[in-house]
Formats: C-alpha cells, sequence, structure tokens
C-alpha cells in the first residue's frame, strides 16, 4: 500500500533531556498518539521547555527526529544532529535533515514569541560541513524576555499535517492564495515559490514525480532505508517510536495476515508492493496544482532558510484550507536518481547555482482532521 499515503510518519513522543551530565526519557504508546500536540498547550515554568513542546511538531524527513538540544544555562540551548538518525541513502549530503532543522527552529522562534520571549538563534556557530553534517552543532539560541511579537501564523501550529490523500483535480489552488503564501516566507533568503495548475505542465511533472517515486523505492538500498524505519502494528511502534508507523486497524489486520510486511514490501512482484505503486500513483495524478520551492545557492544556511520557509508556508495554506503535501523523491542526491534530478531542473527552469529545495503537491481533499484514519502527527522530542 501506498508508502506515503497509508503508512504514516507518525511515532509516539519521547522526551529526552540532556542537561548537567543527566538524561531522562519518556514514551507514549500509541493509544496517546495526539498527546504531543496536547502537551503543547500545557504550562512550563522553563520558557525553553515551553518551545521545544512546539518545535518538535515541525516537519522533518521520514519522522526520524534528529534533534537533540543542550539546555545550557538558564536561558540557551545549543541544537545538535543526531548522527544515528540521518538518511545516507535516500538523503547521503543531509540536505533534507537540515531542512527539517530549519523547519525545526522556526517553529521554536514562533512558540518562543508567542509567550513573549525573542529565540535569537545562531546558526552553525561552530561552521558547517556543506558535504555532510558532521559533530558541530547546528544552532545556539537565546532566549530573551521581551521584544518579539507574536506571529499569526502559530495560531494554526497545532492544525498544521500534511494531507497524503488524492486531491480533488478540478479544484487548483487559486492564484491569490499561492501567492499569499509565497509572500509569507521571509525577505532577502533569496527563496522564491514558483507554482503551475496549467494542465500540460501538471501531468508532465506528474510523470516526472512518479518517475522519482519508483527510482527510490525499487532500488534495493534506498527502499530498505524506509522499510527499516517502517513500525507495524503497536507493538513495534512502542518498542521504536518514531519512522514510519503502520499502524491503525486495517495495517494491524494486513500486518497479522502476512500482506503488510517488510519482506512483502522488499518484494518487487507482491501484493503489497503493486498496490503501493498503484495508489502513489493516483495520489499523484490526482494533484491539480503543482509547487516548487527555489533557493538561490544549496548551502547549509539556505537549507535551514529553506525549512522556516516550508513551515510557513504549510501554516498558511492549513490558513487558507489548501492542502501541502511535499513530494520531493526527484530531489533526492544519490547517483541513480540524478538523470530525473537534472531533467526536472531543466523542466521547471532552474539553473545552477540555484536548486529546487522541495516540490509539493497543492488542492483540496478529504478533511483529514476529521478522519478516524488519521490521527494528529505525532512526534518525538529528544532534548
Amino acid at each position: 500500500m501506498n508508502r506515503r499515503q497509508i503508512l504514516k510518519g507518525g511515532g509516539a513522543a519521547a522526551l529526552v533531556f540532556v542537561a548537567g551530565g543527566s538524561a531522562w526519557l519518556m514514551t507514549r504508546s500509541t493509544a496517546d498518539a495526539r498527546a504531543p500536540w496536547q502537551a503543547a498547550n500545557d504550562d512550563y515554568d522553563d520558557p525553553r521547555i515551553a518551545a521545544l513542546h512546539y518545535a518538535i511538531l515541525a516537519p522533518n524527513p521520514h519522522n526520524r527526529q534528529p534533534w537533540l538540544v543542550e539546555l545550557v544555562g538558564e536561558d540557551r540551548l545549543r541544537v545538535h544532529a543526531d548522527p544515528d538518525r540521518m538518511l545516507p541513502h535516500t538523503d547521503p549530503p543531509n540536505r533534507q535533515i537540515t531542512i527539517g532543522f530549519g523547519a525545526f527552529l522556526e517553529m521554536l522562534r514562533m512558540a518562543a514569541a508567542t509567550n513573549g520571549f525573542r529565540a535569537v538563534v545562531t546558526p552553525f556557530p561552530g561552521g558547517a560541513n556543506e558535504a555532510r553534517l558532521d559533530g558541530r552543532p547546528i544552532a545556539d539560541v537565546r532566549f530573551v524576555r521581551g521584544g518579539a511579537a507574536a506571529d499569526p501564523l502559530f495560531a494554526h501550529a497545532l492544525e498544521r499535517r500534511t494531507n497524503k490523500e488524492a486531491y480533488d483535480t478540478a479544484r487548483p489552488a487559486p492564484d491569490a492564495d499561492l501567492a499569499a503564501i509565497a509572500d509569507t516566507m521571509e525577505a532577502g533568503q533569496g527563496l522564491s515559490l514558483r507554482w503551475t495548475s496549467a494542465p500540460a505542465e501538471v501531468a508532465e511533472l506528474a510523470r516526472i514525480a512518479k518517475a522519482g517515486f519508483q527510482v527510490e523505492t525499487k532500488l534495493p538500498r534506498t527502499m530498505e532505508e524506509s522499510i527499516k524505519l517502517m513500525r507495524f502494528g503497536a507493538g513495534e511502534i512502542n518498542a521504536n517510536p518514531d519512522g514510519i508507523d503502520i499502524g491503525g486497524a486495517m495495517m494491524e489486520v494486513g500486518h497479522l495476515a502476512g500482506v503488510v510486511t517488510a519482506d512483502a514490501l522488499r518484494d518487487p512482484a507482491s501484493m503489497a508492493t503493486a498496490e503501493s505503486d498503484r495508489m502513489y500513483n493516483s495520489m499523484i495524478d490526482s494533484a491539480p496544482t503543482w509547487g516548487w520551492l527555489v533557493s538561490r545557492s544549496n548551502t547549509r544556511f539556505d537549507q535551514l532558510n529553506t525549512g522556516a520557509a516550508w513551515l510557513r508556508m504549510q501554516l498558511a495554506a492549513t490558513e487558507a484550507g489548501i492542502n501541502m503535501h511535499p513530494m520531493s523523491q526527484v530531489l533526492q542526491e544519490f547517483p541513480e536518481m540524478a538523470p530525473l534530478y537534472r531533467e526536472f531542473h531543466e523542466t521547471v527552469g532552474v539553473e545552477a547555482p540555484s536548486r529546487v529545495q522541495g516540490l509539493f503537491r497543492f488542492g483540496y481533499g478529504p478533511d483529514v482532521a476529521a478522519s478516524p484514519r488519521w490521527p494528529l502527527e505525532t512526534r518525538m522530542m529528544r532534548v
């Protein structure tokens, strides 16, 4: 079945604090899937902890949740990348992971502001490795009381989620709404959102997106990377509250019946693989509007800015009632994807040093929040 649509990114919540040489871990069962979202509204004495309860709700690739946060003194924190939570096959330069950190830091900043604190972020204080992330910190953050205005987009922080259902092909996203979404990006960062609802262009982008999905899921090492992150049923989800949650009654039954299993998804001739292909292709073909986010270059700072813009755009899309679903396989930087990567950039007219950082479906679809199949996305907090 559809790895993105049915095998939704999830996981229970976990909280690890690293401060003063001590650590503690809190885990939640799948029955408490909404707990991290509810806990974000709780009162916390430490403004850093209050902001972090929102920061963990930011989008991140494969639900890897790669953050480790060191609490420093009384008003600072340092954000690290967990080297064990990278995606070495689908994201060898850690570009997507870095984008996830950008979204994390932007949600942190917005949450701090709503409580009257200015989060002063210093990205890569020890320098940045452009080849791949290393042991140096992602960011230092200092919390300063006062001088921060609440961001109106933050009102939608607990509503934001990714709708992976099929969209209404007859309802493209309005240009005026997409322009307003694009305007939420911070000026001066060299980012631009481009989009199309023209049928011929939509069909061409759908063709390339489907081809990218096939490369990722048919190449053994990249598919295996995803399979190893799949958690089949409540027992596995509880034991490993991260990665790709394959839960719910239908998935439990399919897993117990031996239909939805890791081995079945490894088999290109299996019913599970065939159904995954069919449903994913149908989902791609349902997109009435495609959008892509372009950066002027591809430095670590561009990637952090991309993550912040990504989050802000999705919050604005939530406000407008428009679904925004990233589908960026063709942007992955492993060798077998290179021909499609080049074809896509040529198709959308983006030349180096500029590059596309994200490809999205925009459209209208079923109300995910009201659907019992789609609980609120859950997140692990590892601080």
